[in-house]
């Protein structure tokens, strides 16, 4: 039953689940009957029982040790959604070190600047990202690990899983050390560290379990990737934890997407909004069979209410909302099975999540129904972002609540609906792109005097970058020049797509960028 105290705090669910005191992977893995299918790769078909998930874990995190990897060291990896992610991911954690994601998108210089914040051991990838990853280590310490044939200067990923020897004992305590350390832009708009400890992620799972319960007879099927929070904090650990199937899919394409629902037989999957979009209107969706679909969830970003029933509508199938970030794990609401559902609502709160709204402007608490900024306290909330004090605090306050960034209005049910956003962060295809990073580089541009960036809705994206830009005295830089310039040096996702030319970019007194009067 939800409950609403005097100082409008709103907690939804009932009590708060007990969270077991134990590592990630052993609590998702112990008591899995050995022979049931854990993980399929769809396109090809192998797979892993979850006897021998357990066993390549095992072989994995004491091929590690051997190699070095030291209690709390990161190891990054590079690769597309396929079970050898998730034998690395949960291998490096049993051997005590810490796992962080990067997008397949990045350029060589995005992700050397993610190995040298994360002070990463070894990076893990696949052939086709190899000479990025060469790139990004050139001069560091860290060392590849290759899932593939024998490369020179690579550690076959192979060789690990033809390690004999049992894994170290590693004493880890779930309350302080880390699993996971996803990178995620924050508050103030620059890539950071989440440090997200082994208990923060037995918790989310745990709080998932309540709202969405997956079956032991269900095959879900990973598109999410993996490096995301909606990859792997929903979708690959609470499907393993409930001894389900999952069934992987390296990247998305709409016609194979739908081929390995019919294939497999998919009942369950947690999307991004494009992909409820395909399936609202793209023809391949009519001859599909999709019958065996029990639901579909949808995160990272917000759904439109038109969207997310028209695809409801075709698949048949309810479409369930969520919303969470990945300072929480991943999952902070999601709508319920078997509720009726609101169309364009964020969720209900997850069991033990707290929830206040606070006035923008003078941080008081606003009674249910007001917008305001959510703030969120939940026992999978961050142990902080890496090396960076001063935006830890500014995020989670003495009291630990969680400074989400988001505008938003929470029902006395505990229904969450995302109005806005405080935080200046574009949202495309559920990727974050921080404006301030796109600045930096638009304002080393030899032609370009100042530059902001803002927002800019897209039916595909949900969000995509605009560049408003001033040019040097004389220049005659063309947009279609600037965009080329930003399209070279990031990532596709984070590319510039319509650039406007102004006199001027509006300030506030203290010299900070107004983007606010540049979306008006």
């Amino acid at each position: 039953m939800t409950t609403i105290s005097e100082t409008w705090i709103v907690t939804s669910g009932g009590p708060a689940p007990e969270v077991p005191d134990l590592p990630l992977p052993d609590f998702l893995l112990a008591g899995k009957a050995p022979d049931r299918p854990a993980i399929v790769d769809g396109p090809s078909g192998r797979g892993l029982t979850y006897g021998e998930l357990a066993d390549g874990v095992r072989r994995v995190a004491a091929g590690f040790a051997a190699r070095g990897l030291g209690t709390g060291e990161a190891v990054a990896l590079l690769a597309p959604n396929l079970p050898e992610w998730l034998l690395a991911a949960y291998g490096v954690m049993t051997a005590g070190g810490v796992v962080t994601g990067v997008n397949p998108l990045c350029t060589a210089g995005e992700v050397a600047g993610q190995l040298a914040d994360a002070d990463a051991r070894f990076l893990v990838t696949v052939p086709p990202f190899l000479p990025i990853a060469r790139g990004a280590v050139a001069g560091r310490r860290t060392e590849i690990v290759l899932i593939g044939p024998p490369t020179e200067g690579t550690t076959p990923f192979a060789d690990l899983l033809r390690h004999s020897d049992l894994p170290p004992h590693v004493h880890l305590d779930p309350a302080t050390d880390l699993a996971m350390q996803p990178y995620s832009s924050g508050t103030s708009g620059l890539p950071k560290g989440v440090m997200l400890t082994h208990r923060a992620c037995v918790a989310n799972v745990v709080q998932q379990e309540c709202a969405i319960p997956f079956r032991s007879d269900d095959r879900v099927l990973a598109v999410a990737p993996f490096f995301h929070a909606v990859g792997f904090g929903v979708v690959a650990n609470a499907t393993l934890h409930a001894g389900a199937t999952l069934v992987t899919m390296p990247r998305f394409d709409v016609e194979q997407f739908l081929e390995l629902i019919e294939r497999y037989r998919v009942t369950a999957t947690i999307v991004v909004p494009p992909i409820v979009l395909a399936l609202a209107k793209h023809p391949a969706v009519d001859g599909a069979d999709l019958r065996s679909l029990r639901f579909i969830g949808c995160g990272a970003a917000p759904l439109g209410a038109a969207v997310q029933q028209a695809a409801a509508d075709r698949v048949g199938c309810p479409v369930l909302q969520g919303w969470g970030m990945t300072e929480m794990v991943a999952g902070g609401a999601i709508w319920r099975l078997g509720t009726p559902i609101v169309p364009g609502a964020a969720g209900m709160l997850f069991p033990g999540v707290d929830a206040r709204v606070v006035d923008l402007a003078d941080g008081t608490d606003l009674p249910p129904g007001e917008a305001g900024e959510l703030l969120i306290r939940t026992p999978s909330a961050m142990a902080g972002y890496r090396g960076a004090p001063g935006a830890t605090a500014a995020t989670v306050d003495a009291d630990g609540w969680l400074h989400t960034g988001d505008v938003a209005t929470v029902s006395v049910d505990g229904v969450v609906h995302i109005v806005d956003r405080v935080k200046e962060l574009i949202k495309v295809k559920g990727f974050q792109v921080a404006p301030a990073e796109l600045e930096v580089l638009l304002r080393a541009h030899p032609d370009v005097a100042e530059a902001a960036v803002v927002p800019m809705p897209d039916e595909q994206s949900g969000e995509v970058p605009k560049a408003f830009v001033v040019r040097v005295p004389g220049s005659t830089v063309s947009a279609e020049e600037i965009i080329d310039y930003v399209a070279g040096r990031v990532a596709r996702y984070k590319r510039v797509r319509v650039v406007e030319f102004i006199d001027m970019v509006p300030t506030s007194p203290a010299g900070k960028t107004l983007r606010r009067l540049l979306r008006a």
